[in-house]
C-alpha cells in the first residue's frame, strides 16, 4: 500500500468511527428504515424512501413521513392490499417537487407487482445474481417491473442512462451494508460490489481527493468515486459515505471543517 493511501486510510477511519454512529443520521431519511426491523417492510420503506431523496433534505423529511405514515407499520401488507381507486384517494393531495400522487399511486402498484411476481424487492433484485457481477442489472429488473404496473414516472432512475443513479445506490448502500448506521437486510449482495451514491456533497468530496475530475455527477463520475474508495477499502468502497457526507448536511460540520481535515498533496490513491 502507498504511503499516501495509508494516509487517507488513517484519516477516513477517524471519521468512521466519529460519526458514522446513529446520532448522526437525523436529518437523513435513512432513519425510517429503523421503524421496520422485517426486512420485507423495510426494503418497501427504502425504495419509496430514496425514491423521494432529493431537494432539501428538510422536505425530503416530510415528503417521506407523510407517504409512510400513511401506509401505516404493515408496509408489505397495506402492498399486497393496496388498488390504484383507494391509492388515487390517499394521495391526491401529495406533492413533492416533480413527484404527484399519481407517481407515488404508480410506484405502490409496481412494487406490488414485484413482490407478487417474486416474492419480495431482495428476491427481484438478486435473481441470477453472481457475486461480482454489475449490480444495475438487479436495479434494471425491479425498475422494468414497476413501470409496467404504471407510470412511477421519474422516481426510479434509468441505469441504462448516463446518470449517477445517486438514489438508486443510496436504495442499495441501505439494504446492503450492515453497521452502526445502514440496517442491511440483503445479506447476500456482495458490499464489494457497491457503487458510492454521489450527490452534490460527495461530488465535492470526491474531487478534493482527486478521485474525479468530472464536471458533473454522473455515472462515469460516480464509477471514479467508487474506484478511489475501493483503493483504500476494496471489501466496501461505500464504507465512508455516511460519515463523509454528515459535512453540509447536518448544522455544525461545515464542509470547510472537512476540507481542513482531508486535504494532503500526498494521498497518491
Amino acid at each position: 500500500m502507498k504511503i499516501g493511501v495509508q494516509k487517507l486510510t488513517s484519516k477516513l477511519e477517524q471519521l468512521y468511527s466519529t460519526y458514522n454512529r446513529k446520532q448522526y443520521v437525523d436529518p437523513d431519511p435513512l432513519l425510517f428504515l429503523y421503524n421496520y426491523p422485517d426486512v420485507r417492510d423495510r426494503e418497501i420503506a427504502g425504495i419509496i424512501a430514496s425514491s423521494l431523496a432529493y431537494g432539501r433534505v428538510a422536505m425530503i423529511m416530510q415528503a417521506v413521513s407523510a407517504v409512510l405514515d400513511k401506509m401505516g407499520p404493515d408496509l408489505r401488507g397495506f402492498v399486497m392490499h393496496a388498488d390504484p381507486k383507494n391509492l388515487a384517494a390517499m394521495f391526491q393531495n401529495f406533492k413533492y417537487r416533480f413527484a404527484t400522487g399519481d407517481h407515488l399511486s404508480a410506484l405502490i402498484m409496481g412494487i406490488q407487482a414485484v413482490i407478487a411476481d417474486y416474492g419480495s424487492l431482495g428476491a427481484c433484485f438478486t435473481m441470477n445474481h453472481a457475486e461480482g457481477t454489475d449490480l444495475s442489472e438487479g436495479l434494471v429488473r425491479i425498475r422494468g417491473r414497476v413501470l409496467q404496473a404504471g407510470g412511477a414516472g421519474h422516481l426510479l432512475a434509468d441505469p441504462g442512462k448516463t446518470s449517477a443513479c445517486k438514489r438508486s445506490h443510496l436504495f442499495l448502500r441501505w439494504m446492503v451494508r450492515k453497521d452502526q448506521v445502514d440496517p442491511g437486510g440483503w445479506s447476500n449482495v456482495p458490499t464489494a460490489a457497491l457503487t458510492c451514491p454521489v450527490d452534490a456533497h460527495m461530488f465535492k468530496i470526491g474531487h478534493l481527493l482527486g478521485f474525479t475530475k468530472r464536471r458533473s455527477a454522473d455515472g462515469v463520475c460516480a464509477a471514479q468515486i467508487t474506484e478511489g474508495f475501493r483503493r483504500v477499502s476494496p471489501d466496501d468502497p461505500v464504507k465512508y459515505d455516511f460519515c463523509l457526507t454528515r459535512f453540509g448536511i447536518r448544522d455544525g460540520l461545515d464542509m470547510s471543517e472537512l476540507k481542513r481535515f482531508l486535504k494532503d498533496d500526498d494521498y497518491h490513491v
